[in-house]
């Protein structure tokens, strides 16, 4: 399913790019002679900001969490975060719709992260037998129902879209587990590796009906490099230093993207929060796309022969000569995908080095403003292709310094490691990077440059920045990274839960228990159970703890102490029970309880989890943190030395600890 849903997205953005160029290429041509090409531009723009706001339309107002890659979404998800209607049909309808939009309406941007999302949103609906959204139940797979089982299957849709977008199987089982998974269960390994591999053959399979060569399995990827021939791929030693330079500057560069995209962020989370106003930006960004890309084209002399092996897609010819055409425009009036591919095969003197200076730092400043809008885009082709056009300059200076034509005549080579570099510095991956540019490129030779270039760039990034992690921050998700904060060895649990604890007794009344669900200003979802409360009102000793889901299920089929006294011939509760109410629990407030029944009680003891996790108060708080992050808690009960309930450490509590340490005001932030 996911390998058809990249095939559906791959022909529709190459049939809308495909008519808007066209259009485009047949005004500006017209006007060239006539004079007038402020029409072509303005068509241009219109185009753009058309299909642009159509998807930001659909995103903003329709499902706000389809903007953006999906990426972090899916990771906190993985990470044991609850993110609302992350993995919803809904969501993946929007999210399709937004990316071909995006993509077709000419932004800096590509459609390879939204596969990602987009795989693991199918996962998480296959492996539940049923579509809450349609109401529709299947009966099947309901052993799955359970959040772990869950997880699991995220996992292998998101290696599933890696596998789609880059036709990389091993590197989407990496993926998975380098960036993705913060469980991983080794049975998982070969059970996604098997998904992964179905996913790319899907695509390659009905991409080649598509491309009239069925059976021919050429494409297996969104992207395709193009080919990169074992003569043209050579490289000496002392080109290492030269490599290990390109991945520092590709991570400077990263930390930049990152610190810019980092303060607009913020920028937008203060002034642009209305659907209205976030639309209106994305479609100023489309026609500004469109502005700059004109005049780049427009005021560029850098004319190229047209050979009869041009591979040209849309070839503008403007001002040039005839026979000759604008090689700016190769990197502009094209998909992003198509410049890159470009960028690393087009033969050596088809770029002006001033025309891959100012091509870099225009696509550059697009790209951070791009990132971020409500739009559904990822950061992966504008990465790739900012890095392939300065990897290129830096082998185009190189061949002048050395000016010798032998090892350095091929600046190809140099618009792959500086690719490497660039999206090293951002995403600052790289186990799994290295494998998907190796299995991208379909050639191993560059596999040790690569593996070099993605640390350095790791390593230098890291110096100045944090990856792209810090987004769940923004967006308030109580998101725990691999390890405790540096200062935080010498506090305790004591100094980080939350207390006074809303406990329940073993037996409870019912009219207790749903005032307590009822109340808005308390929206926990754990709750401990003791032993009856002692005279002095302090808590009781722990005996277990219950979640908010089970209760709802209990309320609902009336499980009350009197009623199984008088009707001994009722139907126990089963698993099954509370597996059809997974995931999306009925609210307190659609139950109905009398006033009489208010006045039943209800006994947790057979439901709650009798053995729940607890910590001293003066455990130190890396221990709890490593007790979180390894067993993937969401509660942990703080105990006295008699095992009285003293407070409760939540995700929430260790995540706003982590963030408040950095001296930044994300959480705050992000929450007004």
């Amino acid at each position: 399913l996911t390998g058809l849903i990249a095939c559906m997205i791959d022909i529709a953005v190459e049939k809308l790019a495909g008519y808007k160029y066209l259009a485009v290429k047949q005004n500006i041509e017209k006007y060239t002679e006539l004079g007038g090409l402020s029409i072509s531009l303005i068509l241009w723009a219109v185009l753009n900001s058309a299909f642009v706001m159509l998807g930001s339309l659909a995103v903003a107002f329709l499902e706000p969490i389809a903007a953006g890659s999906g990426i972090p979404q899916i990771k906190c998800f993985l990470n044991g975060v609850k993110i609302p209607r992350v993995v919803r049909l809904k969501t993946l309808v929007i999210k399709v719709f937004g990316v071909i939009c995006s993509v077709a309406g000419g932004l800096a941007v590509g459609k390879e992260g939204p596969m990602i999302h987009s795989g693991a949103v199918v996962a998480a609906g296959v492996s539940q037998g049923r579509s809450t959204s349609l109401k529709k139940d299947f009966k099947i797979f309901e052993y799955f129902r359970r959040d772990t089982e869950k997880r699991d299957f995220v996992s292998a849709g998101a290696a599933a879209g890696v596998s789609a977008a880059f036709g990389a199987p091993v590197g989407g089982v990496l993926f998975s587990l380098e960036e993705g998974a913060s469980f991983w269960n080794q049975l998982l390994t070969w059970r996604i590796f098997f998904a992964s591999m179905v996913s790319t053959f899907t695509l390659n399979f009905f991409l080649s009906i598509y491309h009239g060569k069925p059976g021919q399995l050429s494409s297996p990827g969104l992207i395709n490099f193009g080919r990169f021939d074992s003569d043209s791929v050579q490289y000496n030693l002392y080109e290492i230093p030269l490599f290990i330079i390109m991945g520092a500057l590709g991570g400077v560069l990263g930390a930049l993207f990152n610190i810019i995209n980092y303060w607009l962020t913020i920028f937008r989370i203060r002034y642009i929060h209305r659907p209205c106003l976030q639309v209106m930006e994305a479609m100023l960004v489309a026609a500004v796309t469109a502005t700059v890309s004109f005049a780049m084209i427009y005021f560029s002399n850098d004319c190229q022969p047209l050979g009869q092996d041009n591979t040209e897609e849309y070839p503008l010819q403007l001002f040039c000569a005839d026979g000759e055409y604008n090689s700016m425009a190769t990197a502009f009036f094209n998909t992003p995908e198509r410049s890159v591919r470009s960028l690393f095969h087009n033969p050596p003197g088809t770029y002006n080095p001033v025309t891959l200076g100012v091509f870099t730092l225009a696509y550059f400043a697009l790209a951070v403003w791009t990132y971020g809008l409500t739009v559904s885009a990822g950061v992966f082709i504008p990465s790739l292709l900012i890095g392939a056009a300065w990897g290129r300059l830096f082998g185009i200076l190189l061949s002048f310094i050395a000016s010798s034509q032998s090892i350095w005549a091929d600046p190809g080579k140099y618009a792959l490691i500086g690719a490497a570099a660039q999206l090293g510095g951002i995403v600052r991956m790289t186990l799994s990077l290295t494998v998907i540019l190796v299995e991208a490129t379909g050639n191993v030779t560059y596999g040790f440059p690569i593996m070099l270039v993605l640390m350095t760039a790791k390593i230098v990034g890291d110096y100045f920045i944090e990856g792209r992690s810090r987004i769940p921050g923004l967006q308030s998700v109580p998101f725990l990274h691999w390890d405790a904060p540096p200062t935080s060895h010498w506090l305790t649990a004591r100094e980080v839960m939350s207390s006074p604890v809303t406990c329940f007794n073993r037996v409870e009344k019912v009219g207790r228990i749903v005032d307590v669900l009822s109340n808005t200003s308390t929206n926990h979802n754990g709750f401990p159970v003791v032993s009856d409360t002692t005279e002095n009102d302090e808590p009781g000793k722990i005996c277990g703890l219950i979640l908010r889901s089970q209760l709802i299920v209990l309320l609902k089929h009336k499980v009350f102490v009197e009623r199984a006294s008088s009707r001994l011939s009722q139907r126990r509760l089963q698993l099954k029970d509370f597996r059809d109410a997974y995931p999306r629990f009925p609210p307190i407030q659609s139950i109905h309880v009398s006033q009489d029944e208010r006045e039943c009680m209800m006994d947790l003891t057979e439901f709650m989890n009798p053995t729940p996790y607890t910590v001293p108060q003066e455990t130190s708080l890396p221990r709890v943190f490593k007790l979180f992050r390894a067993l993937g808690l969401r509660h942990l009960v703080v105990v006295d030395n008699e095992n009285r309930v003293v407070g409760l450490v939540t995700r929430k509590d260790l995540a706003r600890y982590h963030v408040g340490k950095d001296g930044l005001e994300e959480l705050h932030l992000a929450q007004t």
